[in-house]
């Protein structure tokens, strides 16, 4: 099955896309985007991956679902478009990154940056229908992102995986965490960030080991 995806992660991935899964999965989303509203932007279903190729992959951060509301998602996991009200989590997260780093507040929740520079901000769903949070789940993306963990937890060594919350500490499970770091905290969102995420400092962690693998630490 020919999917358009950034070269390096079709190259990595051909053989999911060749799945029965994965062609029952494609024939849902054409459906629903065809009947449906759904986010983000049928073009940037593949953002994460079309904004870090699978070579310069340095740290991974995991997501649950795009957000649902008009313009906000694109693509990546955390990230909103420009000009769009940053969502409270990551309002969370930039506060962080604020105390451990002493970095001020961005004027934009987009994360297009931290991408450009290695980040792989993936959600183990990569859409969902309009005001309908979860709509997509269990259809098969779930199982093609933990595809994606599982090719970069096996070919790379030396990254940073950053799993906030049950969820993505659940579906990273398997990292194996002699090759990488594996930072784990609680969710961001305004319901659990007190009770640990604040605090954490995984950004300057993560730097740190970066650099202690010969690698370009991130700006965040």
């Amino acid at each position: 099955m020919n999917v358009k995806i950034e070269e390096s992660w079709q190259n990595i991935l051909q053989e999911e896309f060749e799945k029965p899964y994965f062609k029952n999965l494609v024939s849902f989303v054409k459906d629903e985007y065809t009947l449906q509203k759904v986010y983000p932007p049928g073009n940037q279903i593949f953002n994460a991956f079309e904004r870090c190729p699978f070579d310069n992959v340095k740290v991974v951060i995991l997501g649950q679902d795009p957000y649902h509301g008009p313009n906000q998602a694109n693509g990546l996991a955390f990230s909103v478009k420009d000009g769009m009200r940053i969502p409270p989590s990551l309002v969370n997260i930039f506060k962080e990154i604020k105390s451990d780093l002493g970095k001020d507040l961005p004027a934009t929740g987009n994360l297009e940056r931290w991408a450009e520079q290695g980040v792989l901000l993936l959600n183990a769903t990569l859409t969902v229908r309009a005001s309908d949070a979860g709509s997509h789940q269990k259809k098969g993306w779930e199982e093609f992102t933990d595809a994606v963990v599982s090719k970069v937890n096996d070919l790379k060594t030396g990254l940073v995986f950053m799993l906030w919350g049950a969820y993505a500490q659940k579906k990273g499970a398997f990292i194996d965490e002699r090759k990488h770091l594996v930072l784990k905290a609680a969710h961001p969102s305004p319901f659990a960030a007190d009770r640990g995420f604040f605090g954490t400092r995984h950004f300057s962690k993560a730097n740190e080991y970066l650099k202690a693998q010969g690698k370009e630490p991130i700006d965040w």
